[in-house]
């Protein structure tokens, strides 16, 4: 069942105030915390960060998409680039694709030598372990989506020129190439679920849904308790220090008003 549209904002609303809470727990305690979102393209990746930061503070939620690898980059260790962007005390660091496009993206499109993936594959449970060992909370969320939705996403992309801008040849091969992303997916599950980083995969074939489910499932994972906001009082104006404030930039540029309520 699809939840409507009222009952949507109510309960979104109900999360991010959570989420809010969560926030005050985590500049209070200072703890460390990891989010990885993955899946297919049209997955809904970017939309769930957006809602997940739409009410905290991005100084303290920050949100990573690292483009390609520069000349540089491509010589060092893999993860060593995503290092840098990794939480200090207070802080929530979200990857929008990780570390796991080698054995993902690079994997399919073989961009990357069976070896070098094969290398990444064995690493990465202690690599995750060296980040949880550390004290640091790694979540991992895989949106899965269904064939007929990541058609009807990309060919809402192709027809809606909001949406261009998402476009790129590796969609459209992508969908082409469904089953090896699907055995790329499994075959990072078989490496990489463990105990210490597993992974949570969530149905995202309707994005409202994913959204709700994949919040209250973050928060369920830490116990938090915030600490009470400390809410001033808001005080009156100083009248002593009055004057004609909207007549002193009345003849100033104001951007054309062309957009009115009725």
């Amino acid at each position: 069942m699809t939840i409507n549209g009222e009952k949507y904002k109510d309960q979104l609303y109900a999360l991010q105030v959570e989420l809010c809470r969560f926030q005050a727990w985590l500049q209070a305690t200072g703890e460390r915390v990891i989010v990885v979102f993955e899946g297919r393209d049209s997955a809904g990746k970017g939309g769930m960060i957006a809602t997940i930061t739409e009410r905290v503070s991005q100084r303290i939620f920050q949100t990573v998409a690292l483009p390609k690898p520069s000349d540089r980059e491509a010589t060092q260790w893999y993860p060593q680039r995503y290092v840098p962007h990794f939480p200090a005390a207070g802080e929530v660091t979200l990857f929008d694709r990780s570390w796991y496009n080698r054995a993902g993206v690079e994997r399919v499109m073989k961009f990357t030598e069976e070896d070098r993936i094969q290398l990444f594959l064995d690493e990465c449970a202690e690599f995750e372990r060296a980040i949880s060992d550390s004290g640091i909370h790694l979540v991992k969320y895989w949106l899965e989506i269904s064939q007929e939705t990541q058609r009807k996403r990309l060919e809402e992309r192709i027809e809606d020129p909001r949406k261009h801008w998402k476009l790129s040849p590796m969609d459209t091969a992508g969908h082409r190439q469904w089953y090896d992303y699907s055995r790329a997916r499994d075959d990072i599950f078989h490496h990489t679920d463990t105990d210490h980083a597993p992974w949570y995969i969530v149905d995202s074939n309707i994005k409202e849904e994913a959204r709700l489910n994949c919040i209250s499932h973050f928060l369920s994972l830490f116990d938090y308790d915030a600490p009470d906001a400390d809410l001033p009082e808001l005080p009156a104006i100083d009248r002593a220090k009055a004057y004609d404030d909207a007549a002193s930039i009345a003849d100033r540029r104001f951007i054309p008003q062309v957009f009115r309520e009725d």
